[in-house]
């Protein structure tokens, strides 16, 4: 790991009582230790006013900050799922089901690698991949059942609870974001990989839910093209997907803030 080293220094004042004014000098640079970025702190306070000396005071402190590459081969993976998907979406739009059953066997197999590499390589695992990945799954879960639903193959009210449940959780995930994300709240900063703030946590059961949704997908890509279109075990299949749904959507609800982490910076 290379070691990147950055100064800054930043003075703050404000006036107090319309002529004596308070402020302190921020010093910082970057360090790494032991793999993991430390910032160390140098803060020197300073008060002012007329008539007076000026006094300061120095305070050295470390503060652990996650500051991770976002270039990870899951991170990848998971890009290459979310390019896929508007792909996937064009192919069932246009009815050609063989090719759009084989490009949906590609995009499982990048899901697939992208969880094999981040258990199993500790450099490769990081808190962007946690929220990355769900998010090309949902994205390309959506637009697998608009296109499919277009086509006739899922029920509209299907499509329309998943669409609802996965705009809830993204818009979710964003506030989680706002809220750990410290000051100063830039749109540079809030909108930076780089800048590991919280590691979410999916439940079991939502785990389970992406698993349905997914057979779902992947039988109805395959039913015109090994004529099963009015198969009773697809609509079985629907009510399942409606039920795990439902319950996913609950039990992100039920357990709050037990489904992220947020990274300590002390």
């Amino acid at each position: 790991m290379s070691i990147t080293i950055l100064d800054a220094q930043c003075l703050y004042l404000k006036k107090i009582n319309g002529h004596a004014t308070a402020g302190f000098l921020l010093q910082y640079n970057w360090q790494s230790a032991k793999g993991t970025p430390v910032r160390t702190l140098q803060l020197a306070l300073s008060i002012s006013g007329a008539g007076q000396d000026t006094s300061s005071t120095y305070l050295n402190k470390k503060v652990i900050c996650q500051y991770e590459n976002p270039w990870t081969i899951p991170n990848l993976l998971s890009l290459v799922r979310i390019g896929l998907a508007p792909v996937l979406g064009y192919l069932i739009v246009e009815e050609d089901f063989n090719v759009a059953l084989g490009v949906f066997t590609l995009a499982g197999i990048t899901d697939l690698l992208d969880g094999f590499i981040a258990r199993n390589w500790a450099n490769q695992k990081s808190a962007l991949g946690s929220a990355l990945d769900p998010l090309a799954d949902k994205i390309l879960i959506s637009v697998l059942y608009v296109s499919l639903t277009c086509a006739n193959l899922i029920p509209v009210p299907l499509t329309s609870l998943i669409i609802l449940r996965d705009i809830v959780l993204i818009a979710a995930v964003f506030y989680v974001r706002f809220k750990t994300l410290s000051p100063p709240r830039t749109l540079s900063r809030y909108f930076n990989p780089c800048y590991a703030t919280a590691q979410l946590k999916p439940t079991f059961i939502s785990k389970m839910n992406t698993a349905v949704q997914l057979i779902l997908v992947a039988a109805s890509l395959a039913a015109p093209v090994f004529n099963y279109v009015d198969s009773v075990y697809l609509h079985i299949l629907w009510c399942l997907t409606a039920l795990t749904t439902t319950a996913s959507g609950y039990s992100y609800y039920h357990y709050g803030r037990k489904t992220f982490k947020v990274i300590n910076n002390k």
